[in-house]
This record gives structure tokens, C-alpha cells and sequence, in this order.
């Protein structure tokens, strides 16, 4: 898999002009290498995306590593063939597993198959996160509103979305209606579930229950609220599939219900009055009263409900809740000797993430703050000469993960953001002097 030379020869030019020989450098080749090194063929007309530097595909990550070849579908059109290949890989994964969030190649009972839980060969782990399920059907939207194209829409994709629908329904009531459970041994808490596999209690609240963060730690309270508003989003876009391409009038109309109900849950149990923020987004919730005020580095997350959560960067609730993340009062707010950004609980403390400081440049509505985020994800990445998955915000060479490769997919979604070419239903995309 590759991008067009050509195509990528002069948007790199473009890059350069705009943000200089480094970035451009840097930004040209973690668009060749997600194509050659993560994105592996098979035989049966998809393809099996590496998330990096672990022999396991993602759900979420193998779309997000995607997103920014989308905003050049327009340049160059064999592109979304490989994104069609993944549609229809993810479409067979969610068949085989809807709560794995990340799979084997082959059923070659690789990963962590010692996990107390529904294990098969083919899944590498099977944390279930609301996120797995939405990015698939955003990204099948997105491939068919830049392109028009629906082969990617087949059999399996109408039985996974389908399968989707009814597991985030099973969800809003986990206690009553669920069968899942996970456990892990020899684990720090963030990897299992307390209470015997359940997780930690709730109340029936109309959202859709969680059992992990897409930063694969375990929710502290299992409605987690950017999950939740993205699932709500995603439905939406299968909804508008549904009505479309597919025919299918009550496909849509379950999808559209569902999103309504969770978006109308998630508003009513998920936001909190803060005390020098006001109303913002709590990130996790449990439907009886606690609450945990924090952001992820991970997406979806607060942060990124622009690109995932269908909100409009000036809804005052938004701007509320970005103003809490990029605050101290966010503890995962960190201020360093190269500036500031967002860390995790998934790596140690005082190390933020490059893939939040991309997703912070792709919802502001600065151009020369985007510009200032580049010029510094190159400057403590560039001896590397990609992104890493977080590196110590005052020592720089300390670092996790040397390749990730949604980190560098997010890099190159905020440069080519910077040069005019956008995701379709990105921040932009509507007024791209490069529409997709």
C-alpha cells in the first residue's frame, strides 16, 4: 500500500512552505511508513493494520492511523481502497468480537489469551470500549462522503452496525443484561475489572456502559462521557448511511433513537457545574452521583469531541470543558521545560502525548497556535523523526513507545489541516480550498 509519489511529493512542498523543511521532513515520511509498515494486505480484499510496535490491530487505532489519508482522497483516489480494505476488516472483527478492542491477524491464539473473559484465538485483547464500535462507523461515513463510494457498505458491514445498535443497547443496562466479564492477574489496576469482572456499580441512566477507556486503562466510573457523546455521533453518521446507500429505513431509524437517547443521557448525567468553570463535561460518570473531572490523552476524549463527539467548536459547552483541560485544574494538565500538554494515568507521570497535543491543534481556531504545536512536536521528536506515544515534559529523551503509529497519523492530520486539506466532517472541512 502507498500514497502517489506525486500526490505526496507536492503537498510535502506545500508543507514546507507553510512549516518549514523539518516538519515537512518528518511529516512526508510517517505518511509513507504507515502505508508500507503498518498496513498489511490479505487475500481476502482487507487489510490488517499494525498499531505499531505491538503485533495487534486496534479498532480504534487502525482508523484513527487512516484519518489523515481521507483528507487527500481527492489527490489521490486509490487511497480509498486501502481505507475500504480496513471498513471491511473492522466490520469482520466486530462480527467475531464486539467487546475486543484489539485482534490478531490469524485465530494464532496470540495476545492475552490467559484473561478471564470470552477469549478466542483470533482476539489479541478483549477490553470492551464504546470507542471500538464508534470509529468503524465513522469511518465508513467518512470513506462514502468524500467519495461517493459504498462497496465497502457490503453484508458484513450491515450485520456489524447492526450488532453495534444491539450491544450499545445491551450496555445501558450492564448489570441486568450483560454477560461480560474481565479480570487480568498480575496486573496493576488499571488493567481488570473490580467486583469480580463487573466493574465498579451503576445506575441505569439511558448512556452506555464502558468497561475501558480508550487508553485501554479501566474506567473509574463506567459511563464514560467523550465514549459516550461519540457513539451518539457515530450512530448519526450510520443513521445518514442508512437512509442513503444502504435503503434501509429501519436500520436508520434505530441508529437515530439510540443517538438521541444517548446524547440526551449523557447530557443530563454527565455534565457538572465546576467552580471556576461552570457548566462543563464531567469524563466519567456512574448514574449515582460521583464523577470524576479529568481528560484523556487518548481519543476520543473531552478535547476532541470537534472531531468525534459532533460538536461544534463554539458550543459554549465546549468551550467550557476545553478551558477546564487546558487548565491546572485538569490533572493531566502538565507544564514543563517544553511547554505544556496532556498526559495520562496509562504513562507516568509529567509525560504528555503527542497524538493530545495534535488533537488540541485541530480544534483550535488559531492558526498560529496549530503552527506553534508543529514547530514543537518536531523540536522534541525530531531526533527520533516521528511521533512517540508520550515523552517526560521536561526531558524530552525519556519517552514510551518509539513507534506508534496513531501518534504520527495525528501529526500528519494537523499538518495537512495547516496546508488546507481536511478529514471530511473535521473542523474546516466544510471551507478546505482542498475539499476531499
Amino acid at each position: 500500500m502507498t500514497v502517489d509519489d506525486r500526490v505526496l511529493t507536492d503537498v510535502t512542498v506545500e508543507v514546507a512552505d507553510a512549516l518549514g523543511e523539518q516538519a515537512a521532513e518528518i511529516f512526508a515520511e510517517a505518511m509513507r511508513r504507515t502505508l508500507r509498515d503498518a498496513v498489511v494486505p490479505d487475500d481476502d480484499g482487507t487489510v490488517f493494520v499494525l498499531t505499531g510496535d505491538i503485533p495487534a490491530m486496534w479498532l480504534r487505532d487502525s482508523a484513527a492511523q487512516l484519518r489523515p489519508y481521507l483528507a487527500l482522497l481527492g489527490r489521490d483516489p486509490g487511497l480509498g481502497d486501502t481505507v475500504a480494505a480496513l471498513v471491511r476488516r473492522q466490520s469482520r472483527q466486530i462480527l467475531d468480537d464486539p467487546y475486543a478492542n484489539a485482534f490478531n491477524r490469524g485465530p494464532d491464539g496470540a495476545g492475552h489469551q490467559g484473561d478471564e473473559t470470552a477469549m478466542t484465538p483470533g482476539v489479541w485483547e478483549r477490553k470492551y470500549e464504546v470507542d471500538s464500535l464508534a470509529f468503524p462507523l465513522q469511518l465508513a461515513h467518512q470513506l462514502w462522503r468524500a467519495t461517493a463510494r459504498t462497496d465497502h457498505l457490503d453484508d458484513a458491514f450491515r450485520a456489524a452496525a447492526d450488532l453495534v445498535i444491539t450491544t450499545l443497547r445491551t450496555e445501558q443496562d450492564h448489570d441486568a443484561r450483560s454477560t461480560y466479564r474481565f479480570q487480568r492477574s498480575d496486573c496493576p489496576p488499571s488493567d481488570t475489572l473490580e467486583n469480580d469482572g463487573h466493574g465498579t456499580p451503576v445506575a441505569v441512566t439511558g448512556m452506555t456502559w464502558s468497561a475501558f477507556r480508550p487508553s485501554d486503562d479501566a474506567c473509574a466510573y463506567h459511563y464514560n462521557v467523550p465514549g459516550n457523546l461519540f457513539a451518539a455521533a457515530a450512530l448519526r453518521d450510520l443513521a445518514d448511511l442508512a437512509r442513503g446507500p444502504l435503503g434501509d429505513e429501519a436500520l436508520a431509524a434505530r441508529a437515530a433513537e439510540l443517538a438521541d437517547e444517548l446524547d440526551a443521557a449523557t447530557r443530563r448525567h454527565g455534565v457538572v457545574e465546576h467552580p471556576t468553570h461552570g457548566r462543563i463535561y464531567a469524563y466519567e460518570v456512574d448514574g449515582l452521583g460521583r464523577h470524576l473531572l479529568m481528560d484523556d490523552s487518548n481519543m476520543p476524549s473531552l478535547l476532541s469531541l470537534p472531531l468525534t463527539g459532533g460538536t461544534a467548536l463554539d458550543d459554549p459547552l465546549y468551550a467550557a470543558t476545553r478551558a477546564f483541560v487546558l487548565s491546572d485544574d485538569n490533572p493531566m494538565y502538565v507544564r514543563g521545560a517544553t511547554g505544556d500538554g496532556l498526559g495520562s494515568p496509562h504513562t507516568p507521570p509529567r509525560y504528555v502525548w503527542p497524538i493530545a497535543a495534535a488533537v488540541r491543534g485541530l480544534t483550535s481556531t488559531d492558526a498560529e497556535e496549530k503552527r506553534d504545536i508543529v514547530a514543537a512536536l518536531c523540536s522534541v521528536n525530531a531526533t527520533r523523526g516521528r511521533m512517540c506515544e508520550a515523552y517526560h515534559v521536561d526531558h524530552p529523551d525519556r519517552f514510551t513507545r518509539e513507534w506508534f503509529s496513531w501518534a504520527d497519523s495525528m501529526f500528519c492530520e494537523l499538518v495537512l489541516d495547516l496546508v488546507g486539506y481536511h478529514v471530511p466532517g473535521a473542523p474546516g472541512a466544510e471551507v478546505s480550498g482542498h475539499a476531499a
